[in-house]
């Protein structure tokens, strides 16, 4: 008998102890750090959306996407990303690179089709086109772009647009945000930044 009682005590204890560290870990713990990123990091902790002038959300400032049409050709009015090898491009739930090493054949052939392709849309030889135009990042989801790359499609975008170039050089340079911490890594421009500042611009 005192064998039972001692067998149904250590297993009320172990349940009292499971439900308490539910409570406090489980729910008390996710609470307090959920509580804390909307307080004190809302647009961090929800995915660092962006919205479009109307307040719709178009697309997060963390994850890159296409602007193409529907055949997959690039759109000459807007600024684009660089390439991606996630799923069949921009694939959120397919987040990879292309694996590739740097000699592979189908590589170095989709490289030479993207530059021959940004020469003719920017007018640049395809010695003065960026390295990150023509290549997808490790994700194939990077949100930027070198500055240099978005330099270089100024005058397309400014000539679709009916803009001067000085302005929509003066909006690239706006965006362009230099070096985490001043030394980490190189300056990028948010592609989906730039050009959602780049519609409200002309009423888009």
């Amino acid at each position: 008998m005192s064998t039972t009682r001692s067998t149904l005590r250590t297993h009320w204890v172990a349940l009292r102890a499971m439900l308490l560290l539910t409570l406090v870990l489980g729910v008390g713990y996710t609470a307090v750090v959920t509580g804390i990123g909307q307080f004190a990091l809302p647009a961090q902790a929800n995915g660092s959306l962006e919205r479009d002038a109307d307040g719709a959300v178009v697309g997060s400032a963390l994850v890159g996407q296409s602007f193409a049409d529907a055949e997959g050709a690039p759109l000459p009015e807007w600024f684009q990303p660089r390439p991606s090898a996630a799923g069949d491009g921009y694939d959120g739930g397919a987040s990879s690179g292309s694996n590739f090493g740097p000699e592979n054949a189908d590589l170095v052939a989709a490289i030479g089709e993207r530059q021959a392709a940004i020469a003719e849309a920017d007018g640049a030889a395809p010695g003065e086109i960026p390295v990150d135009a023509v290549t997808a990042s490790g994700s194939g989801l990077d949100p930027h772009i070198s500055p240099a790359y978005a330099r270089l499609q100024v005058a397309r975008v400014a000539e679709a647009r009916g803009l001067p170039e000085t302005e929509v050089a003066a909006l690239v340079e706006r965006f362009v945000q230099g070096r985490d911490a001043g030394y980490l890594g190189d300056p990028t421009v948010n592609v989906l930044q730039l050009n959602l500042a780049l519609a409200e611009l002309v009423g888009d």
